[in-house]
């Protein structure tokens, strides 16, 4: 285990809420989990209540609302939309505050598994990917160890607050995300299409990007969180407000003086991702590490060709991206950031959803 983790464990017996998305990816994760997943889970002594999502926000709805005291652990079976959806549910709730503690667990089940990834990488597991990292995430489930995660907050100028694990993105990282939701059905393949596709029609972004970045002290240990709100005794029905963003200043407002702000304001992409892994096989941020206080900042100016972008996809199924000193491409470890897009322009992702596109800062 890396220094500074420490670990719990779920209590044995264990009691599993599974939500499945039984659409996810190429459609197989109900099969993938009774043959792979629930054989494990028996003999591990998890008894699992399986809960089938029917359409968006389903599980967002149930996870928000239901009384969830009877599960130890909380299963999301599907790609990392599901579990966007069951974050901010979470998030949501008037005990968000203890509800956030109960361990959440994410099993491989759609095109995009970016999370389950990222946690095979931590725990050290080889790279793989398909039927071998779920049962890789599954033994992690099944040894019942579960350790602290960051959460990024996230803020746009229509006044929306989300709560995202993995990563936010606008240009061409997020149009191959969307645009290649139409082959869903090629499983992480169609990411390797849609990047060619963009490639084809590359954009440019036109924004301004700021960040505060990381100082000499943070960035090994995890960072400071939020000072949070006390909360009156024994006050019944006491609704603890969402965590204050004490690094952010109002979106209406200029970013801290101590903030950098970016010289370039034309970008091919931007990227904020907190895990190491944007996708099975794209090892983005091969430092980043689950709960580093950290936010790992990438972007990418104007005027690079085709063939050093396309270069740049390629090392980074094995990590070796910033190897190549692209003049382009830069990476920043930050605690906080915002982009203003100059205009309304191409589509923000946060976690692999569609977001419109409007001032954000996280």
């Amino acid at each position: 285990a890396p220094p500074g983790d420490s670990y719990g464990v779920l209590p044995r017996p264990c009691r599993a809420l599974v939500l499945l998305n039984p659409q996810s990816g190429s459609g197989r994760a109900l099969d993938d989990f009774q043959a792979v997943v629930q054989p494990m889970l028996a003999e591990a002594e998890i008894a699992t209540t399986i809960f089938i999502t029917e359409r968006p926000h389903h599980a967002h709805e149930k996870v928000r609302d239901e009384d969830l005291s009877q599960w130890d652990t909380l299963v999301v079976m599907s790609g990392d939309g599901l579990l966007y959806e069951v974050v901010n549910g979470l998030m949501e709730r008037p005990d968000w505050k203890d509800i956030m503690k109960k361990p959440l667990c994410i099993l491989p089940g759609g095109s995009g598994n970016a999370l389950a990834a990222s946690i095979n990488y931590y725990a050290g597991h080889d790279h793989v990917a398909k039927k071998k990292l779920l049962t890789n995430c599954t033994f992690i489930l099944c040894k019942g160890l579960h350790t602290q995660m960051d959460l990024v907050s996230l803020s746009t100028a229509s006044g929306k607050r989300l709560f995202s694990f993995l990563g936010f993105g606008w240009g061409f990282i997020s149009d191959v995300d969307i645009d290649s939701e139409k082959y869903r059905w090629l499983g992480s393949a169609r990411f390797t299409l849609g990047t060619l596709q963009c490639l084809a029609k590359l954009r440019v972004y036109h924004g301004r990007l700021s960040y505060l970045p990381v100082g000499p002290e943070q960035g090994t240990s995890p960072a400071p969180t939020d000072p949070s709100v006390p909360v009156p005794n024994g006050q019944p029905g006491h609704v603890l407000p969402p965590p204050a963003d004490s690094l952010l200043a109002p979106l209406g407002q200029p970013v801290p003086a101590h903030w950098t702000v970016v010289p370039e304001e034309e970008f091919v992409l931007v990227y904020a991702i907190y895990q190491s892994h944007l996708g099975t096989n794209l090892l983005m941020a091969p430092a980043a590490r689950l709960h580093d206080g950290c936010i790992h900042l990438f972007y990418m100016k104007a005027g690079i060709s085709r063939l050093a972008l396309l270069k740049l996809f390629l090392a980074m199924s094995r990590g070796t991206h910033l190897d190549l000193n692209c003049p382009h491409l830069c990476y920043v470890p930050v605690r906080a950031f915002r982009l203003e897009p100059r205009v309304a322009a191409g589509i923000m992702t946060v976690d692999g959803e569609a977001l419109a596109c409007e001032p954000v800062q996280g």
